[in-house]
C-alpha cells in the first residue's frame, strides 16, 4: 500500500561537493521512509549552485516528521513553505512542548511570506521572535513567543566550495598528529591575517598549559601586535600567567631552569591574593604591580577577556565569573564581530565555546590530545580544524609565521 504522509522539499548549493544530498537521503533511508528524485540539476560550473527535488513517503505522520527534523538541518526545506508557527512560553527559563532547537548554522524563518535572519545564531537554543533570535533556554522569558515545529523555518548550512582544495579546507579531514604542521600554522597565520584584514576579530580561547609550556611571552606578544583581539580563558591561565610575572614560575615550577623553587607552591595563591588586594587586574597594572605578561597587555591594549571560573578553583582572582551562566553571557555579548577563533590546549573551554560560536566562524584547535578536537567536532563544531601539538611549539611557529611569514 502506497504511504499516505508525503512531503515534496528541495535542496539547492553545492549539495554534491557539500555531501548535502547523501546525508538527506541517508536520513532518509535509516529512518524507514522512502524517497523519489523528482528533478535535479547540476551545476555546470564549479560557482554554478546544483538543485534537487525530493518526494519524501513515510507511512505514519511520526515517522514523517522525524525524517523532515533531521533533514533539515541538512538544508531540505518544503517545496511550499508556511509561515512558522510561535506559542508563548508559559513560563520564564523553559520553552514551551515541541519548540524548535536550533543549529549552528545560519537559520531563516518565514515570516508574512518572507523569509528572515535568525540573529545569535548559536546551537542548541530555541528562536523567540520579536525580532527572531536565537535565546538559551534560561534565558527564555514568559510570554515571549517561542518557535514550535518545523513549519517556516529554513536552515542554510555551511558549503564546502567547489574544488577549492584549500589547505584549511583538507585540514579538516581526520585529526592526526602526523599531518605537517609547518604548512597547517602557516594557514592558520594566513586565516589570522584574512581576519584582520576583512576588518573581524580573532579570539583566543587559552588554557594554563599555554604557560607551563612557555608559551605566555608569546601569546603576550600577539595580543600586542594585534593579532589577538578577545581572550577567553579560565582562572589558571590568568594566575599562572600573573604569577609567572610577579615571580618567574608556573605551578612553582621557575620557566627560566625548568625546576620548582623555594616555596613555589604557594606562589599562585600569593599571586591571587596580591591581585584580590587590588580589587582587580587592572587596578595591579595601574599600580605597577603587574608589568608584563598575557593579562598585562590585555589590559594595556584595551583587549577585552572573559575569565569563567570552575568549582575546583583557588581564590578565585577577582576578574573571575563564578557563576557560569553569566560567563556565558559574557561571552556572547564579545561574539559579534569574532571572524576566527584559535583554541589551544584547554578542552572544556573549547568545547564551551564551541557550542556558542555560529558554524560560519573557523576554528582552530590545538591540543596535545586529539581527543579534544574529535570531541569538539562530536558536539557540532564541525568548522574545526585541528593540530595535535603542545602548547609552546605551536605558538612559536605561529608567532614566526605571523612576525615574519
Amino acid at each position: 500500500m502506497t504511504p499516505r504522509h508525503v512531503e515534496h522539499v528541495e535542496l539547492s548549493g553545492h549539495i554534491l561537493d557539500s555531501l548535502l544530498l547523501p546525508k538527506v537521503l541517508d536520513a532518509v533511508v535509516t529512518r524507514g521512509a522512502t524517497y523519489e528524485v523528482q528533478e535535479f540539476r547540476v551545476g555546470r560550473t564549479q560557482g554554478d549552485a546544483s538543485y534537487a527535488r525530493l518526494e519524501i513517503r513515510a507511512d505514519s505522520a511520526e515517522q514523517l516528521d522525524a525524517v523532515l527534523t533531521e533533514i533539515l538541518s541538512h538544508g531540505a526545506a518544503p517545496v511550499h513553505p508556511a509561515d512558522c508557527a510561535a506559542v508563548g512560553a508559559d513560563l520564564d527559563g523553559a520553552f514551551p512542548d515541541g519548540f524548535y532547537c536550533s543549529t549552528n548554522f545560519r537559520t531563516q524563518v518565514r515570516l508574512g511570506g518572507e523569509w528572515v535572519d535568525v540573529a545569535g545564531q548559536e546551537m542548541d537554543c530555541g528562536v523567540v521572535l520579536d525580532p527572531p533570535r536565537c535565546v538559551p533556554m534560561v534565558g527564555v522569558k514568559r510570554g515571549d513567543r517561542v518557535v514550535v515545529g518545523r513549519a517556516g523555518i529554513r536552515v542554510l548550512p555551511e558549503e564546502a566550495a567547489a574544488k577549492r582544495h584549500e589547505l584549511f579546507e583538507f585540514m579538516t579531514s581526520a585529526v592526526s598528529s602526523e599531518k605537517p604542521k609547518g604548512v597547517s600554522t602557516r594557514e592558520i597565520a594566513h586565516a589570522i591575517r584574512r581576519t584582520r584584514a576583512a576588518g573581524e576579530q580573532v579570539l583566543a580561547v587559552l588554557g594554563p598549559a599555554v604557560v607551563h609550556t612557555g608559551g605566555a611571552a608569546l601569546v603576550a606578544g600577539m595580543v600586542r601586535e594585534g593579532f589577538i583581539n578577545v581572550l577567553f580563558a579560565g582562572n589558571a591561565l590568568a594566575t599562572h600567567d600573573i604569577e609567572q610575572a610577579l615571580y618567574g614560575t608556573s605551578l612553582g615550577v621557575s620557566l627560566e631552569k625548568g625546576i620548582p623553587t623555594a616555596e613555589g607552591h604557594e606562589h599562585h595563591l600569593r599571586t591571587i591574593n596580591t591581585v584580590r588586594r587590588h580589587g582587580s587586574i587592572r587596578a595591579a597594572v595601574e599600580a605597577g604591580t603587574l608589568t608584563s605578561g598575557i593579562m598585562y597587555e590585555c589590559v594595556k591594549g584595551n583587549v577585552p577577556f572573559v575569565l569563567a571560573g570552575s568549582i575546583r578553583d583557588d581564590g578565585p582572582l577577582p576578574d573571575v565569573v563564578t557563576d557560569s551562566l553569566a560567563a556565558q553571557d559574557a561571552m556572547r555579548a564579545l561574539l559579534p564581530g569574532v571572524g576566527f577563533c584559535l583554541m589551544v590546549a584547554t578542552t572544556l573551554h573549547s568545547i564551551a565555546v564551541g557550542n556558542l560560536l555560529p558554524a560560519w566562524v573557523k576554528v582552530a584547535c590545538v591540543d596535545i590530545s586529539p581527543a579534544t578536537v574529535t570531541k569538539l567536532m562530536d558536539r557540532g563544531s564541525t568548522q574545526t580544524v585541528g593540530i595535535v601539538s603542545d602548547a609552546e611549539p605551536f605558538l612559536r611557529a605561529l608567532d614566526a609565521e605571523l612576525r615574519h611569514g
